[in-house]
């Protein structure tokens, strides 16, 4: 696929952690000038769907996306998946099993913030709470700033939430990369460099948990992001091509949920597509191909 222009493949929409609804989604992409862009929520199809159902001609490009949490003996891990058959059963079943997983969190932590600090949540907005598509910390943050057991979002999560670790109630890296191959779709790791909380994994680590990750399958990585300085961008450039990837570039937009601004991957104007972008670009099933 000849294709130069602006993109951005990982954003999220109230689907998940995101502020923007799906429609919102498109409506602030096409005021962004992105000619072609993925929507990637958590453990979940529904906002693909939902954009499937609006897109008409003369909009942008579209792929079908999900991110899935995953965690092994080697640390946590993102895995993205690109171009799946959003009516396949197996997507499905992959993302059911994430979405169990992080409702089963949601709950414990909720259970340990009264157990360890006494907050006490109402019943209404418990209920409110579980009744949300795909429910995480930044909605459990919100909650407590609401009650006022905490200042803000941020300080709910980094003082009280982040305090319970959940270790084993994680998709494992290999069940979402089969999974994802089995829908039909491309497997990603996204932003590779990044682990849990501040930690930055570099050298022989990331070689390590490459070699592993494409064992089980992995196609791709997300060299361009919205975090990532020149040297890291480099780093995963290389990596991708000792370990013949696909590369992707995503801002992890969340509306006025994180401080990332849509569009925002690190890939200027004139920034030439690396021979992995043009490759995926190439080979994942669109929704909608780029006009």
């Amino acid at each position: 696929m000849a294709f130069s222009g602006k993109l951005d493949l990982h954003m999220h929409s109230t689907v998940s952690d995101g502020s923007d609804t799906p429609a919102e989604i498109l409506a602030n992409v096409k005021s962004a000038g992105i000619e072609l862009f993925a929507l990637s929520d958590h453990d979940a199809v529904k906002g693909c769907l939902m954009l499937r159902d609006i897109l008409t001609e003369g909009d942008p490009g579209f792929i079908c996306g999900a991110e899935f949490s995953c965690r092994d003996s080697l640390g946590k891990y993102h895995i993205l998946g690109y171009g799946y058959d959003p009516d396949g059963e197996e997507i499905h079943e992959l993302v059911d099993y994430g979405h169990s997983l992080r409702m089963r969190k949601v709950t414990d932590r909720l259970d340990f913030l009264r157990s360890e600090f006494g907050f006490e949540f109402p019943e209404d907005e418990i209920a409110a709470l579980l009744a949300l598509d795909n429910p995480g910390k930044p909605h459990i943050g919100n909650l407590m700033a609401k009650l006022g057991y905490a200042e803000s979002k941020d300080i709910a999560i980094r003082d009280y939430i982040n305090k319970l670790h959940v270790k084993s109630l994680y998709v494992k890296p290999e069940e979402a990369i089969e999974g994802i191959l089995r829908a039909g779709g491309i497997p990603v790791l996204a932003h590779p460099f990044f682990g849990s909380g501040g930690e930055l994994i570099l050298g022989d680590d990331m070689d390590a948990r490459l070699r592993r990750l494409t064992g089980f399958g992995l196609k791709g990585i997300e060299a361009f992001y919205s975090g990532f300085s020149p040297r890291l961008i480099g780093g995963a450039l290389a990596l991708a091509e000792k370990y013949s990837l696909y590369v992707t570039a995503g801002s992890d937009y969340h509306g006025t949920n994180k401080l990332v601004h849509l569009g925002d991957t690190n890939m200027s104007a004139d920034t030439t597509f690396p021979a992995g972008m043009t490759r995926f670009l190439e080979d994942v099933r669109y929704i909608k191909p780029v006009s």
